[in-house]
């Protein structure tokens, strides 16, 4: 009572069950005050304790409440022993307060304690039992209530759950139960005070609290009375606030009876296409996992551990165990989350070709698979037949899904549409047979839709083949079969001996490239030879049109189309080995003349550059032989060359190129359609297969290479190893483009002028300037930039001819010695090598880690190359690494040239060595071969490893040099 005088307190109960404090000692002049104030503790969600005190006036009573400002820390001792506990007790939860940020930035900090949230019942328990513990409910409540303490059971929160609208929504509500029978109950709007442990009602009655451990809920149904959850939602909500709760379902909820289950889930993937409209990237398939707990159907992804179907009313304890495993198959299966944005969050995406695979293994670990509601079926057998007609073949046949049927037509047309699943008879779902599509896909698109069948070509044959190598139980007819066996041939191709008229000895592995020639010829095939280089693919192929030549088989002139720096190695060849064969030279300036005598010979050479120009004339002719030397030069099927191959009217066609693929399998297709026009179908078809990077999967690449295996022989180096000699030595001649010959010329007519018109006597005396116009005839025949270095950018005969052959001896994995007197000619190689990306070794007279070099070029498989000057490299290094050699400029002595080579052929070289030795026709190199030649039989008296030829040329020599 304000200003009266208290009452004595006894220890006895009061009405609301706590016990009396004991009576203030009369001779105290103040009285401390607990003030629990409303206001703060809603704000902050925790009890807010306000310190005051009462005076003892001189009439003996107290007077009004004042704030009691007591520094957190202050001593308690001038305090009765209760109150020294109390604030011993605030200071100690004020502490815990503090370390939690509860107190910061508050201007009442001395007169004011927060109660830790953990500790909140305890303290106003025992502040209430003290009887000084007050309720200010309002701001400015001058005398607050005396606040009491209830004994009697914690209350406890109760959900009632209730539909509405026949179940589309369902409405919750909040309330206060406690008791045994929970009769006692009070609305959860009722309180006061409601927080953690504690709820304070408005007649200033404190009682324990408990919120099961939702009180998150808790606030939110005090603040919107009421909150409505529509039919998708209740079920995830209901099994979110169960999850959180400390309390069985059913001592939370009392308006729905539910029984609780705990049992293994069946995973169910529903599978739909994307809406039509969306466009690109819709090539896909969604896919929504679900789990199946005694028909209820709990959506993947969710993170509570229970699950609630309020329709069923089953409370699912979730096995994260079996859904965890399900997520991980999902993913090693291909399926990704989609991170589209027009698709429900979890939504997964997988690519349609690995759907039929992919639905096969789930339901075999006992998933439900379903697409569009519709059940799935995976593909069954298939029953296919190959019929023959005139000049073509035709596939057909069905796919079954259990009772049901899919025609050969109907696939295909599923599969022309992009489809992934088709719809059977009986309404069910089929898939397509993507393992086998994704066997056979390539050559399904390789065919022609024709009357419900699949047509191909009779070059197309051995794709049908490769398909029955895998497919056994296709039926087939007699027609078919025969060309099956003609295929099958191939395997057994026998050796053929050289033909009469053949000058020299075929290899064993030539002879059997001659038996695979005559085995194309039989069957009107045409073909690649890809040996590696060095092998002598020339040769086979000559002794091939010596072999007609000598049956008298031929029709006509073979045609030959080379790279324009292999034509006199082609005739130079044709000489040695086929002297009896009629050869034509058909390049340069007067070459139309010559038309009208190819009936007259049996090989008519020309070059790419020639072809693409006399293409209108040279397609009118019929040719025995087309055949393409370095056939990658039509790999681009959209280039000028190859449309004018594949002009070309010819009884066989041949393709040589130890690199028919330099890059991708797209430039394969070319060859071929010159080889076999349609084998492979159209290129935008093969295109398709191959993508942008040119590459074919597995399945495709094994299709592909078995169908091809017969057209294409290849033998490397390591293969015919024991049929090699240990050293082949070769001369490649080049010949000049107009400018590098007309700077040749000049150069060689102002010298001939200059030293030619000195007598006999005189000349002996000039051997420096002989030795310099030589020099500087040889460097003209090896690039104008070593006469003149603005000129080091110009092309080269030598040039033009090394960097291809380089390139090919690298994509077959060998390695390669360049030798060169001349360092500037092997700046000028290394500038274009730098341009081609191919990666050398470089050592020259200069170079000093020469040590370091060599085991880089040794050992280092991504180091193919080594250029090295002839006269810093040609003793003392050991370069077994290397399987070919080139020189790029012939020397005086022949020993030094052998040296050279030797750095790769000597002891520890367990591969056989190819050396080439390129020469520029109509130079004064050639005339130093035929120098060398003529005075090889004076070797060991003139040139020996110490003398050049030099120092025995004779005016006549000279000439010779000169001419």
């Amino acid at each position: 009572m304000r200003g009266g005088v208290p009452q004595p307190w006894s220890a006895g109960k009061e009405a609301g069950g706590a016990p009396r404090a004991k009576p203030v000692n009369r001779n105290s002049k103040r009285l401390l005050v607990y003030v629990l104030d409303v206001s703060s503790t809603l704000n902050q969600n925790q009890v807010v304790i306000d310190l005051a005190r009462r005076q003892r006036r001189p009439a003996g009573d107290w007077g009004p409440l004042k704030p009691w400002w007591h520094a957190p820390g202050s001593p308690h001792a001038k305090y009765e022993p209760e109150d020294r506990d109390l604030l011993a007790l605030l200071e100690e939860t004020q502490a815990a307060a503090v370390a939690n940020g509860a107190t910061m930035g508050d201007p009442m900090m001395g007169t004011r304690r927060y109660v830790l949230r953990t500790n909140q019942a305890l303290i106003v328990e025992k502040l209430a039992r003290s009887g000084r513990l007050r309720l200010r409910r309002t701001e400015g409540e001058d005398d607050p209530p005396t606040m009491r303490w209830d004994d009697g059971p914690a209350w406890r929160f109760s959900l009632d759950i209730r539909p509405e609208l026949g179940g589309k929504r369902w409405s919750w509500r909040g309330s206060l139960r406690r008791g045994d029978n929970r009769n006692d109950r009070m609305d959860l709007a009722e309180p006061l005070v409601l927080v953690p442990g504690l709820v304070i009602q408005g007649i200033g009655r404190a009682s324990r609290f408990d919120d099961v451990g939702v009180m998150p809920w808790i606030v939110r149904l005090r603040h919107e009375k009421e909150i409505v959850f529509a039919e998708p939602q209740q079920d995830i909500m209901i099994g979110r606030i169960l999850a959180e709760a400390r309390v069985s379902p059913a001592e939370l909820v009392e308006t729905i009876q539910f029984e609780e289950i705990d049992t293994p889930p069946r995973p169910c993937l529903t599978l739909r296409t994307p809406r039509q409209n969306w466009g690109p990237g819709s090539d896909r398939l969604l896919a929504e996992l679900e789990f199946d707990y005694n028909g209820a159907l709990i959506p993947a992804g969710r993170t509570t551990p229970l699950a609630v179907s309020t329709e069923l009313g089953l409370i699912i304890r979730r096995n994260p165990q079996v859904e965890a495993q399900a997520d991980i198959l999902l993913f090693e299966l291909g399926f990704r989350e989609s991170k589209d944005p027009r698709v429900e969050p979890g939504t997964m995406e997988l690519p349609p070709k690995r759907m039929g695979q992919v639905t096969r293994d789930l339901v075999q670990v006992g998933w439900r698979v379903e697409a569009e509601g519709k059940l799935i079926r995976p593909a069954g057998e298939f029953k296919l037949a190959v019929t023959t007609g005139i000049d073509w073949f035709e596939l057909g046949g069905q796919v079954d899904y259990g009772d049901q049927s899919l025609s050969l037509p109907e696939l295909l047309e599923a599969v022309r549409r992009g489809d992934s699943m088709v719809t059977l008879g009986d309404g069910s779902m089929g898939m397509l047979p993507e393992e086998w599509l994704k066997k056979y896909g390539m050559l399904v698109d390789l065919g022609t839709s024709e009357d419900g069948h699949l047509r191909f070509g009779n070059a197309q044959a051995g794709l049908l083949d490769a398909l029955l190598a895998a497919q056994p139980e296709i039926r087939v007819d007699s027609a078919f079969e025969k060309v099956r066996k003609s295929l099958h041939k191939f395997e057994g191709v026998r050796p053929v001996d050289a033909p009469a008229g053949f000058h020299g000895e075929l290899r064993p592995y030539q002879r059997e490239g001659l038996g695979w020639l005559d085995y194309l010829q039989k069957f009107d095939f045409g073909g690649i030879l890809a040996d590696d280089m060095g092998l002598g693919k020339t040769i086979q192929v000559l002794a091939l049109l010596q072999k007609r030549r000598a049956r008298r088989l031929a029709k006509g002139p073979s045609l030959a189309v080379v790279p324009r720096s292999l034509v006199f190695n082609w005739m130079q060849e044709a000489a040695k080995f086929t002297p009896r064969l009629k050869v034509l030279d058909y390049t340069g300036p007067g070459r139309h003349a010559l038309r009208d005598s190819f009936s007259a010979h049996d090989l008519v050479i020309t070059t790419y550059g020639t072809l693409r120009t006399d293409i209108a004339e040279l397609s009118q002719l019929d040719f025995d032989y087309v055949i393409l030397d370095e056939a990658q030069a039509i790999k681009n099927a959209d280039s000028q060359a190859a449309k004018a191959a594949r002009l070309l009217r010819g009884r066989h066609r041949l393709a040589m190129s130890g690199t028919p693929i330099e890059n991708h399998l797209g430039e394969l297709w070319s060859i071929v359609e010159f080889l076999n026009p349609g084998m492979l179908g159209s290129s935008s078809v093969f295109k398709k297969h191959t993508g942008t990077g040119g590459n074919l999967d597995d399945s495709d690449r094994s299709l592909l290479a078995k169908s091809l295996r017969p057209f294409i022989l290849r033998r490397t180096k390591a293969e015919v190893v024991k049929d090699l000699p240990e050293k082949t030595e070769q001369t490649l001649h080049c010949d000049m483009e107009p400018a590098q010959r007309k700077l040749y010329e000049e150069l060689k007519a102002h010298y001939r002028t200059a030293l030619l018109r000195k007598e006999t006597s005189e000349l002996n005396r000039s051997k420096i300037e002989v030795l310099e116009a030589l020099l500087r005839l040889r460097q003209a025949s090896c690039h104008p930039g070593l006469i003149d270095p603005t000129r080091t950018a110009e092309p080269s005969a030598k040039l033009d001819m090394l960097l291809p052959q380089l390139s090919e001896v690298v994509e077959e994995g060998h390695k390669t010695l360049v030798f060169s007197q001349f360092t500037s000619f092997l700046a000028i190689v290394k500038d274009r090598l730098d341009k081609e990306g191919l990666r050398y070794e470089y050592l020259d007279g200069r170079t000093r880690n020469r040590a370091d070099r060599v085991e880089r070029f040794q050992t280092d498989p991504d180091c193919p190359i080594f250029l090295i000057s002839l006269k810093a490299g040609g003793l003392g290094l050991n370069l077994t690494a290397a399987e070919y050699v080139y020189l790029l400029d012939p020397w005086w002595n022949p020993a030094v040239e052998a040296q050279a080579i030797d750095r790769s052929h000597r002891i520890g070289q367990t591969q056989r060595v190819f050396a080439y030795r390129l020469v520029c026709r109509d130079t004064v190199e050639e005339k130093i071969l035929e120098l060398q030649q003529k005075k090889r039989d004076l070797a060991d008296a003139i040139l020996n490893a110490d003398k050049s030829i030099i120092q025995t040329l004779s005016r006549e020599d000279l000439e010779f040099l000169l001419t």
